[in-house]
């Protein structure tokens, strides 16, 4: 964990679209490979450092599909290059079996992806396939983040590492604050039971958030050694109340903050140093 006495460099992921909301809950929110790569560009300048991208079906609806996602990636990496990272989404969403999602993302072979521990091993029977998916992302040099909803899965993840399930002394982690229920607001206090003192501790950690304080809740978490990821997958309003027009406008004042407080902002170069585990 890094010294939250000390700034240090922050890495800005934003989530633009997410698996549930459409263009009648926001009129900009990005689903097309050629609305995402514009999102990209605009949220690259804004400040991010790593797009979360989700892909959907011609209705909308979530959709996990290797073709998907090649042509969402090579949109963005048409728009920006490598100066973003690009981070897939292995989420089922209530839709995809375990399996599903690993068939998916062995095919696509994406620079990074997110994998919900609750997901992929809600028991202790679904283990060894989780395991072998983390094995597979090892050799394959995908770069992982494991998606934690409770501090009670933060402290099963380490069990796992300590039991050799998890093929790395450690691994990058993102912190939910909240569920996707209507109306839900984060509090930054939130964050506090993930780090009391006999907690986990994860070198790299990230924080997101839901509704209208999901600035206060990042920038706190950078305060306390963190990273941040916004956007509209978690959150379509400013501080203010008042609906924020684009991804880039989420971004941009927490990138803002976070220089007011001391930190520098980390580029996909930094980023991808943080997150690559050794082999």
């Amino acid at each position: 964990m890094n010294d939250p006495h000390r700034p240090h460099r922050v890495a800005i992921a934003v989530a633009p679209n997410g698996g549930r909301r459409t263009k009648i809950d926001h009129p900009a929110i990005p689903l097309t490979p050629a609305e995402l790569a514009r999102t990209a560009a605009e949220c690259l300048d804004a400040g991010a450092a790593m797009i979360h991208v989700h892909v959907r079906r011609a209705d909308g609806r979530h959709l996990l599909d290797a073709d998907a996602y090649e042509q969402a990636t090579s949109a963005i990496r048409a728009e920006v290059g490598d100066r973003l990272v690009i981070q897939i989404t292995t989420e089922a969403l209530g839709i995809y079996a375990p399996a599903e999602q690993i068939a998916v993302l062995k095919a696509v072979r994406p620079e990074a992806a997110s994998l919900a521990l609750r997901e992929f091993a809600p028991d202790e029977a679904a283990e060894p396939a989780f395991a072998e998916a983390l094995g597979w992302m090892r050799r394959e040099n995908v770069l992982p983040q494991i998606i934690l909803y409770d501090p009670t899965e933060a402290v099963r993840l380490a069990a796992m590492i300590q039991r050799g399930l998890v093929p790395w002394p450690d691994v990058p982690v993102l912190y939910v604050l909240g569920r996707y229920t209507v109306s839900q607001t984060s509090q930054p206090a939130d964050l506090l039971p993930f780090l009391v003192p006999d907690a986990p501790r994860f070198s790299h950690w990230s924080v997101c958030a839901f509704g209208q304080n999901e600035a206060a809740c990042v920038s706190a978490a950078a305060l306390l050694g963190g990273h941040v990821r916004v956007g509209f997958e978690n959150n379509v309003q400013l501080p203010d109340d008042t609906l924020a027009p684009t991804n880039a406008a989420l971004v941009a004042p927490v990138a803002n903050a976070l220089r007011s407080l001391g930190h520098e902002l980390c580029g996909a170069v930094d980023l991808r140093g943080a997150l690559t585990l050794p082999s």
